[in-house]
């Protein structure tokens, strides 16, 4: 772990064998338990206030997509979210992945509407791939189940490694892909994957909610996807910790 995290007050936590080897051969793994029952009720009751809220804004700061409820740079749009980025057992997971300083990359929201959310194929880090060295890590806060039928992330496992150009391999990146898994589980769990990975949303064919909070990390000599230093707030700015503004790089 980055000896600056500990030093800041971050509580030691340690992935399994079995969650560390996910990680390192499948390119994913799956937190339980992690949003308790009250923390879950105030993230989706936050999570609906501000779509409604922000309207046909919502989601501007990074992107809107048809027929998905989008939410960005939620760092600055309520306390409650202040634990995502801050999560003792996810940070591991990412120091894990990225072996080297990191910062938070955004914090998203995606729920997609029936018969909505089919994406490409792709990758989180669309630089140079080197053997072994990442620089992305995703998280998937779920705040409803995710299943196989209401647009739960796919991923072909192992896939951060391979240095491949994926246009070149699928002609059609929306199609399923022979090696696809669905990262399915209960809500309050949060699934971490590796930026690398060839992932994406599916269509959500039941209709049933999907929300979900992406907690995203880059390492720390990149730039961010929101700029927390242009984007923060002063209420932000006087809520946060040392380890918040470490983890923000604010």
């Amino acid at each position: 772990m980055d000896p600056r995290l500990t030093e800041l007050g971050l509580l030691a936590a340690d992935l399994t064998a079995a969650q560390r080897l996910q990680l390192d051969e499948q390119g994913f793994t799956i937190l339980p338990g992690i949003i308790g029952a009250e923390w879950l009720a105030q993230l989706r009751q936050g999570f609906d206030d501000i779509y409604c809220t922000e309207g046909g804004e919502a989601g501007k700061e990074v992107a809107q997509v048809e027929g998905v409820r989008r939410l960005a740079d939620l760092v600055n749009k309520g306390e409650m979210f202040d634990g995502i980025y801050q999560q003792p057992l996810l940070l591991a997971a990412v120091w894990h992945v990225l072996q080297r300083p990191f910062k938070l990359h955004s914090i998203n929201g995606h729920d997609p509407l029936m018969g909505y959310g089919q994406q490409a194929l792709h990758a989180d880090w669309g630089g140079a791939r080197d053997p072994g060295v990442f620089h992305v890590v995703n998280s998937m806060w779920m705040l409803d189940d995710m299943t196989a039928d209401n647009g739960a992330t796919r991923l072909v496992p192992g896939s951060q490694h391979n240095a491949a150009s994926l246009a070149e391999l699928m002609d059609d990146r929306t199609a399923p892909h022979p090696d696809e898994v669905r990262l399915t589980a209960p809500a309050g769990s949060v699934g971490v994957f590796n930026g690398s990975a060839w992932h994406s949303c599916t269509e959500n064919r039941s209709g049933a909610p999907r929300r979900v909070l992406h907690g995203a990390f880059i390492a720390r000599e990149h730039k961010q996807q929101t700029d927390q230093r242009a984007h923060l707030r002063p209420e932000t700015d006087a809520r946060l910790s040392p380890l918040g503004r470490y983890v923000l790089d604010v």
